[in-house]
């Protein structure tokens, strides 16, 4: 929740934080919020009742945050009127793209959002479809692959640690070491480097991390 509350602060939104179904519901009635990120394991009132309670009473934009593998909760929630979910662990890049898509959608009264790309010289990340191009070819990326690619190219010539890439990119609830952003940095240059071996895009900074240069 902290540091759920740190991203979303970070990009300038002020929030307001509940730790039961309860005070949720409460603090959405009483706040008037613009969009509801809502954690569908609450304890006391479930999350999927929150969102059934708040639908009836306003059409304010509900993001769920659902577990891995709760397919019927997803299901529920979206049925109930929830307007996009998001699986636990998640990276903050990726929610955050789509509080930005919600809210967009919100205020322009449309019923899908507008695409939302990034760009860098020859590479072209959609964010709402979850897809890279490199000179025009899509690229085949693993999903932490995207996510690594989307956060790097929204960030240039910014030198990131590994333990701070583990927090963005796998999220708060993951339990892995820093090795994992190696490997993962590797593979990614497989995919958008003309020589991996010499990379000319994704350098490694010694002592500290990494830096992406367009």
């Amino acid at each position: 929740m902290a540091t759920l509350k740190y991203s979303l602060e970070r990009e300038n939104y002020q929030v307001m934080t509940a730790s039961d179904g309860e005070a949720a519901l409460s603090l959405a009635r009483a706040g008037a919020p613009d969009l509801i990120v809502l954690d569908l394991m609450l304890p006391g009132l479930g999350g999927l009742e929150v969102a059934r309670i708040l639908r009836k009473e306003t059409r304010v934009p509900i993001l769920m945050l659902t577990a891995k593998g709760t397919e019927t909760d997803k299901v529920l929630g979206l049925e109930i009127g929830a307007d996009d979910y998001v699986t636990k662990p998640f990276g903050m890049q990726e929610l955050l793209a789509r509080v930005r898509a919600l809210l967009r959608r919100s205020e322009s009264g449309q019923e899908a959002p507008a695409p939302e790309t990034v760009s860098s010289g020859d590479i072209r990340v959609d964010l709402l479809r979850r897809e890279a191009q490199k000179a025009g070819a899509v690229l085949r990326l693993k999903p932490k692959e995207f996510d690594l690619l989307q956060f790097f190219v929204r960030n240039p010539s910014r030198v990131f640690t590994r333990e701070q890439l583990l927090s963005q990119i796998w999220g708060y609830e993951f339990a892995g070491d820093t090795r994992t952003v190696d490997v993962h940095i590797r593979w990614l240059r497989q995919k958008i480097e003309d020589e991996p071996s010499a990379p000319r895009r994704l350098i490694t900074v010694r002592g500290t991390g990494y830096m992406f240069e367009g």
